[in-house]
């Protein structure tokens, strides 16, 4: 009974250990850990933005996959890259992201308290709009269009990643 006791205290303490360390690391840190988000990745780096996601936040990151750059038209991502339009990446890059730390819980939530939509303030100043479809969260950019949540609550240190498919873009 003693050794099963002694088993189970410390598989409890490496899962506890192995929960402390996921929560150390950033929402920076999770996406480079990410095989689908290097675009993204890359993209951060390029507008500077490395280090002020990597501050103390909260923040709510809605982060595009690989697929969804591809989905932009041909070398839109290529000339978005480059040192000369790091300005209009950096707006790009921060309509994804909200001030705050929002789980899908919390989104969902408030869509349901807006009747049906939320509308999110974005840290480049726009706006987006929450809204659920066939149950999944769709977002609305100020252009009208649309990206779906696909994967949810990627918890960080300093905030929280949810998946998108799609890019969303700023007026």
């Amino acid at each position: 009974m003693k050794k099963l006791f002694g088993t189970l205290l410390i598989a409890s303490g490496i899962l506890f250990s192995s929960n402390i360390k996921a929560q150390q690391n950033t929402i920076v840190d999770i996406a480079v850990g990410s095989n689908a988000h290097t675009t993204l990745v890359a993209a951060v780096k390029a507008a500077d933005l490395v280090t002020t996601l990597q501050s103390e936040g909260p923040f709510t990151v809605f982060a595009p996959v690989n697929e969804a750059f591809g989905k932009l038209p041909a070398g839109t991502v290529e000339t978005l890259l480059k040192p000369e339009n790091k300005a209009t990446l950096a707006k790009i890059l921060t309509y994804h992201v909200v001030a705050g730390n929002l789980d899908a819980e919390a989104v969902v939530g408030a869509i349901k308290a807006g009747k049906g939509k939320a509308v999110l303030t974005t840290v480049s100043g726009g706006t987006l709009t929450a809204s659920l479809e066939k149950g999944k969260v769709k977002l609305t950019d100020e252009n009208g269009g649309a990206s779906y949540v696909t994967a949810t609550d990627l918890k960080g240190s300093n905030g929280i990643i949810h998946v998108i498919d799609t890019i969303i873009l700023p007026k």
